[in-house]
């Protein structure tokens, strides 16, 4: 079937203004916004669900960010409230505690730290504005567990996670997102490797996967169904005993 843009593009802007409407009447839309696709489609659906004047971005670069000039576009394209909080101090704080009581903090951790601290900048944000904060995770991403749980993973409400990134990107267009914002190349900022490249594989290639069942490599899908299986833990909000008195 083929994807509708413009239909979905309006079924998730009614989504946003009901969900706000029973969690969250005349509160702020909280965006962290690192410049990639996502986060820029999240907030320009937000605008275009609730008003300008009620979603705010939260830049949030360690230390020098290269690209943090397309974030800073981002938000003056769409004419949105922002605030830039620079977590390199919190990073390093953090690391000298663990470094002095650990004896050995591993790579995951190092990777994952960053992430998880932008989530608690932007919470405090929210908190501080009368918010809630937006997940910017897209289905494609989630579906091989390419996201930090309580970092970029978290969020009080998600737009995209039931969506490829292919869909994403007809989703910005059809917002009339400029292609910068759109097609550019996607990085987690943590590492020097583009996503895909980290991956094994092309979001082209796993979203046609997701969708129809089809791949023409069999690897590379043993490597998605894998990576796929051990993540799904990523997706529940949290595996509790079920007492029964």
């Amino acid at each position: 079937m083929e994807f509708d843009a413009k239909k979905v593009t309006q079924d998730i802007v009614k989504w946003i203004r009901d969900w706000f409407e029973e969690n969250g009447p005349g509160c702020n839309a909280i965006v962290a916004i690192s410049g990639g696709k996502d986060s820029s489609v999240v907030a320009a659906l937000c605008v275009e669900a609730l008003g300008r004047e009620r979603v705010i971005g939260v830049l949030l670069p360690k230390g020098q960010q290269f690209d943090i000039d397309v974030s800073k576009a981002l938000v003056e394209h769409l004419g949105i409230r922002h605030y830039e909080i620079n977590i390199q101090d919190c990073f390093d704080g953090l690391m000298k505690k663990l470094q002095e009581q650990l004896p050995e903090v591993a790579v995951q951790t190092v990777t994952n730290l960053p992430p998880r601290l932008r989530m608690a900048a932007t919470y405090a944000v929210s908190q501080s504005l009368n918010g809630r904060v937006a997940n910017t995770c897209n289905l494609s991403e989630d579906w091989v567990g390419y996201a930090t749980r309580y970092g970029d993973g978290a969020g009080d409400f998600s737009p995209l996670s039931r969506l490829t990134v292919q869909e994403v990107k007809a989703i910005g267009r059809e917002l009339g997102l400029p292609s910068m914002f759109v097609d550019k190349t996607p990085i987690d900022g943590l590492q020097p490797k583009t996503d895909e490249e980290n991956l094994g594989f092309t979001y082209a290639v796993l979203d046609r996967y997701i969708r129809t069942g089809e791949i023409d490599d069999i690897a590379t899908k043993e490597r998605i169904d894998r990576l796929h299986r051990i993540n799904q833990f990523k997706l529940r909000f949290m595996d509790c005993f079920e007492y029964r008195p």
